[in-house]
C-alpha cells in the first residue's frame, strides 16, 4: 500500500504521527522546525485517512499502527527514527517502541498517556467519562450521520471543546474536513474507536497487542496541554515506572489537546531540546 506523506528537510529521520480528528497536515509547522534543525521530518497519513487507505487487515488498534510506523522507517531506507505521536499517533508510537525498540532512537508523545490508568479512567472516573462522551457515541450506528451533519459541525465542536480558546484557521479547518469527507474515510477513522474497547480475536494479534502496551525502553518525552478537555493532564502523572530509560513529562500552560498547534514554538522547543540532547 502506498502511504501519502508530507516531508521536509534532510538528515536523521523523524516520523510525526497524527490522531483524530486530525490529519498529517497539522504537523506542517513542526515539520518545518525539525527541517531547520537538520532533520528529515515525515508525517504520514494514518491508515484509513485517505481513499483506498483502509486497513488491509481491518485493524485500527495501536499494535497495527505501530507496525505501520516501523514499516515506514524501513521503506524510507533507515535503520532507526525518532517518533513523535499525538493522540492516536501517541498510541501508535508507544506500540512501535514496544514492538521493536531497536528501530526507535527517541520517543515524543503528546495528549494521550501510556498505561492502564487511561482505560481505568474510562471505567471509574466520572470526569474522564464526561470528557470521553464522544468515544461511546462513536460505537453507535448513527455516528457517521451525526459527524457529517451541517458540514462536520461535530468536528468543529470537538476542536472547540478539547482546545478551549483556540480557533483552527479557516483554511486548515476546510482541509481537515476535506480529508474526512473523502469516500470511505470517516467510517474507517471511527474504526479506531470501535476497536478501542475490545481485544483482537486471534491469538497472534492478542500477543502483539499485549506487547504493545508494555514498558517503554527508549528515552522519552511526554507533553500534555494544561487545559486539555479531551484527556485530563492528571492521567499522565505517575507514568515513570513504565519508562525504564527515562521519562521527561511536561505540562504545557495555555494549551489544550492540540498543543502543537496552540503553542507551536514552545512545543517545538521542547521537542528539539530533547531530540538534540
Amino acid at each position: 500500500m502506498e502511504v501519502p506523506i508530507l516531508e521536509a528537510g534532510s538528515g536523521p529521520l523523524v516520523l510525526c504521527l497524527h490522531g483524530f480528528p486530525d490529519h498529517a497536515a497539522s504537523w506542517t509547522g513542526i515539520l518545518d522546525r525539525l527541517a531547520q534543525e537538520g532533520y528529515w521530518a515525515v508525517a504520514p497519513a494514518q491508515r484509513g485517512y485517505w481513499p483506498g487507505g483502509a486497513a488491509p487487515d481491518g485493524s485500527y488498534r495501536p499494535y497495527s499502527t505501530g507496525q505501520d510506523a516501523l514499516a515506514l522507517i524501513e521503506v524510507l531506507g533507515r535503520e532507526q527514527a525518532d517518533l513523535i505521536g499525538h493522540d492516536f499517533g501517541a498510541a501508535a508510537a508507544y506500540a512501535a517502541a514496544n514492538l521493536d525498540a531497536t528501530r526507535v532512537r527517541k520517543l515524543v508523545t503528546m495528549a494521550v498517556p501510556h498505561g492502564r490508568q487511561v482505560l481505568n479512567a474510562f471505567v471509574s472516573d466520572g470526569d474522564q467519562q464526561r470528557r470521553s462522551w464522544y468515544m461511546f457515541f462513536f460505537q453507535t450506528a448513527m455516528a457517521e450521520a451525526a459527524v457529517e451533519l451541517d458540514d462536520f459541525a461535530f468536528i468543529d465542536r470537538l476542536w472547540r471543546e478539547w482546545s478551549p480558546g483556540y480557533e483552527l484557521p479557516d483554511a486548515e479547518r476546510a482541509a481537515l474536513k476535506e480529508t474526512l469527507r473523502a469516500p470511505g474515510v470517516l467510517t474507517e477513522t471511527l474504526g479506531y474507536y470501535r476497536q478501542a474497547f475490545s481485544p483482537p480475536a486471534d491469538e497472534a494479534a492478542q500477543a502483539l497487542a499485549t506487547r504493545s502496551y508494555g514498558a517503554i525502553t527508549v528515552p522519552s518525552l511526554y507533553l500534555h496541554g494544561a487545559d486539555d478537555n479531551c484527556m485530563s493532564a492528571e492521567l499522565s502523572a505517575g507514568m515513570d515506572d513504565l519508562f525504564t530509560n527515562g521519562l521527561e513529562r511536561i505540562v504545557v500552560p495555555g494549551a489544550g489537546h492540540f498543543l502543537h498547534l496552540e503553542q507551536p514554538k514552545t512545543v517545538a522547543d521542547h521537542i528539539l531540546g530533547f531530540l538534540n540532547s
